[in-house]
């Protein structure tokens, strides 16, 4: 827990300085191709991190609820390029499928991981089935499957035509660094985040195949009955929103609280640095009127960030909060450190997401 909080501060810090660098230089600058390398890097290490924790079910997940459907409709488009001309899909989606509570960006990560094994599993071509169902599993089905509750239930179902694997392998499938690719082609994580995002979000997931027969996933996850969520649509936006409007910032690490103070400077925000809880409430106080958002790490020494929030509101009533940290969930959730639908900022973040994540929490 420790090592990854660490890991995440760092990486924070190289991918802003990287980030505001590639800014600030022309476009055919010799120095950009090494900066965007550095950036490469840095995402395949904050992409490692990030597998490693959903694999032990301790990433930060924003909780909705979703319609399924929706999800995979609005990712139609990229599985299909990344899929190819020579692998044909066909959906197959229920009627009125009942809602499950996930992490949208998490299960698009599924999804996405569980395509991309199945292309690899076609290298000639073949036949991708992505299919939708609402099931009641029973008692019997529970005494049979570890770890399932009776009850009712979204499945989701990815079949391949591929090669197929064998009892081995298939037995060792979700296995974190576990792979069959020649070296230098995967991680052997995929599968093994597949596995504890499904795990976290509350649902199981099975696999079937046997060799020269295809393969194919299936993912259950617990129906809910709440109200469904505005579904964001995927992809990049190669606009980083802008604002006008003052945000304090308090983190105790020094270059990372640097870092976002510059970032938000850049997007044209007033942003106030402060390192510690007593120097947050005294600025606070000074400039009360003109603080809009507050950006804060959840852990911070003597005082956390949700019990300085507190004296912050007691002060006065109206500003929006953002918590960040590099901790995982088992620390800033499962602790009870934050209150219920705080808005998070999971570190490392990107120049972007958090512009964007500070433009929607002063929308919203």
């Amino acid at each position: 827990m420790l090592a990854s909080w660490w890991f995440n501060n760092l990486l924070t810090i190289i991918k802003g300085y990287n980030q505001l660098s590639l800014l600030e230089l022309k476009e055919g600058s010799d120095l950009r191709g090494n900066i965007e390398e550095a950036l490469k890097a840095a995402d395949r290490a904050a992409d490692l991190t990030r597998q490693l924790l959903a694999f032990g079910r301790r990433q930060v997940m924003e909780m909705k609820i979703f319609d399924l459907n929706e999800i995979l409709q609005n990712m139609n488009k990229m599985l299909t390029r990344i899929l190819g001309e020579d692998i044909e899909v066909k959906n197959i989606f229920a009627e009125n499928l009942g809602r499950v509570k996930v992490d949208q960006g998490q299960m698009e990560q599924v999804v996405l991981n569980l395509v991309v094994n199945a292309r690899d599993a076609m290298p000639n071509g073949g036949k991708l089935i992505i299919e939708t169902a609402n099931v009641e599993l029973d008692e019997v089905y529970a005494r049979n499957h570890i770890a399932v509750k009776p009850g009712r239930y979204v499945m989701l179902s990815v079949t391949d035509t591929g090669r197929g694997m064998t009892p081995e392998i298939r037995d060792r499938v979700f296995e974190p660094f576990f792979t069959t690719k020649e070296k230098g082609k995967g991680t052997g994580l995929g599968l093994s985040t597949v596995y504890g995002i499904v795990k976290q979000s509350g649902g199981n997931i099975w696999v079937y195949s046997e060799p020269g027969h295809g393969t194919t996933f299936k993912i259950y996850l617990p129906r809910v009955d709440q109200p469904l969520e505005i579904l964001q649509e995927n992809g990049v936006n190669g606009e980083v929103p802008r604002g006008n409007e003052t945000v304090l910032v308090v983190e105790d690490e020094e270059s990372v609280l640097k870092i976002t103070v510059r970032i938000l400077e850049k997007q044209g925000y007033t942003a106030f640095g402060v390192s510690r809880w007593d120097e947050a409430l005294k600025l606070f106080k000074q400039k009360k009127e003109k603080i809009h958002l507050v950006l804060v790490d959840v852990v911070l020494p003597e005082m956390n960030g949700p019990k300085l929030v507190e004296k912050l509101r007691e002060i006065r009533q109206g500003f929006k909060v953002i918590y960040m940290s590099g901790y995982t969930e088992d620390t800033v959730v499962l602790n009870g450190a934050l209150e219920k639908g705080a808005t998070f900022l999971q570190k490392p973040f990107t120049f972007g997401g958090l512009a964007k994540k500070v433009r929607k929490v002063l929308d919203s």
